[in-house]
């Protein structure tokens, strides 16, 4: 075995969308950077798949247009309950497109590093990063990372550094990140399924799934069409309260796909994967999320959607935000890093989130969150806002944005109180 040294002015731990999206916009701007990713690409990843036209919007700025035209696209949402079904198409706007794509994790991630990569950041795969070293005023001096395959290692000292670990971020929680326990936990779980309506150009949410009890629970099944005779089947559970906590989701999945198994033709002889899963830190309830000299990204800083679960859009843009703020200390050193990343974050995510921490607490509460659905799927001027303001598909040129959703929230919150009245 051998030791060597790398000497750059970023260094990013992850190469999935978050870390290899900030990679990017730092080798555009000629800034050195380094990226220590443990796996090697392709490789699988537990996700639903689907790109959202804030996705899209992040994804073509990289340069990814061609990538994405060969990928299937879809319109907008199916949301389905209690026998009721309604398609609700993407909102258009000046700032995002009216469809998105579906596009497994296995090439997605590919094609997001390789792309970070063509404009000249340096990722080392298969280098599993084991430690921090931090100097004595808390700032990271160097990452130690072990290469899998020759058990070699490597020290990598730089100016600044972005963790991009991933849900696990063994690494942030060595600096002292921690999740705010009292905050929304998700769980998700999905598999790969044949069938004859791969090319479907809506996905599908069903919103009334039940437990082996036949309890109402706060979670959805998904059907993500790939358009390749398969289809992105899964679960997930939008809450952390105790009560919910006991789920199988295995079990949950295999409940949906019997459900659903009849209308797209699937059953457990069509699976082609097995099933894989994980939990979901949401609503940026991470903190610190950042440091003198570091920031936290993607999945490591909690950045999945609160509202449906949604996380790659997030990954991409918190990269992004995370490679703009530090270019921009590197321009400005009399800066604070933490302090200007976190205002960054609070501007474009906190009141959205904290909506979106609430409203996932709500619908912990069945006897809410049924006549709740019930009434939203049976009123396409109910719904058609609700998918846009859990998609987040609002336009920011507008001035009035946070007033209109803090007063539609409110709306629905009447809404929700006078039909659990009478549930």
């Amino acid at each position: 075995m051998s030791n060597s040294k790398i000497h750059t002015t970023v260094a990013i731990v992850g190469a999935g969308p978050s870390g290899a999206s900030a990679a990017y916009w730092l080798a555009i701007r000629d800034i050195p950077t380094v990226v220590l990713e443990k796996k090697y690409f392709p490789r699988e990843k537990a996700c639903g798949d689907g790109l959202t036209p804030r996705s899209v919007v992040q994804l073509e700025s990289m340069g990814l247009q061609e990538f994405l035209q060969n990928k299937h696209r879809y319109w907008g949402l199916r949301a389905m309950a209690y026998g009721k079904a309604l398609e609700i198409p993407w909102p258009k706007s000046p700032e995002f497109p009216g469809h998105g794509y579906i596009v497994t994790r296995y090439d997605l991630d590919h094609a997001v590093a390789e792309n970070a990569k063509r404009v000249g950041a340096q990722i080392l795969q298969g280098h599993e990063v084991v430690q921090a070293v931090r100097s004595q005023d808390k700032r990271i001096n160097s990452l130690v990372a072990k290469d899998s395959k020759s058990g070699d290692t490597v020290e990598v000292f730089a100016k600044y550094f972005i963790l991009a670990e991933g849900a696990n971020s063994r690494i942030a929680r060595s600096l002292g990140a921690v999740r705010d326990r009292t905050e929304p936990m998700g769980m998700a779980i999905r598999a790969y399924y044949e069938t004859d309506r791969s090319q479907e150009s809506w996905i599908e949410s069903q919103m009334d799934l039940r437990d082996e009890r036949g309890n109402v629970i706060p979670g959805y099944g998904w059907v993500f069409p790939l358009g390749d005779g398969r289809a992105n089947i899964g679960f997930g559970l939008l809450t952390n309260s105790d009560k919910w906590k006991s789920i199988n989701t295995t079990h949950a999945l295999e409940r949906y796909v019997s459900q659903i198994g009849p209308s797209w033709g699937i059953s457990n002889s069509t699976i082609r994967s097995r099933p894989i899963g994980g939990k979901l830190q949401m609503g940026h309830a991470i903190s610190p999320i950042s440091g003198e000299n570091f920031v936290l990204v993607g999945d490591t800083a909690g950045s999945i959607n609160p509202f449906n679960g949604e996380g790659i859009s997030y990954a991409l843009e918190t990269g992004r935000l995370g490679a703009d703020t530090i270019s921009y200390v590197l321009s400005n050193p009399q800066i604070n890093l933490s302090k200007l990343f976190q205002d960054r974050l609070d501007h474009d995510y906190g009141r959205y989130y904290a909506i979106a921490r609430r409203f996932v607490k709500l619908i912990s509460e069945p006897k809410i969150m049924a006549p709740a659905i019930w009434t939203a799927t049976r009123d396409e001027r109910i719904m058609t806002p609700i998918v846009t303001i859990m998609a987040n598909l609002f336009s920011s040129q507008d001035p009035k944005l946070g007033d209109r959703l803090y007063k539609y929230v409110e709306q629905a919150a009447s809404l929700v109180q006078s039909a659990t009245a009478h549930w």
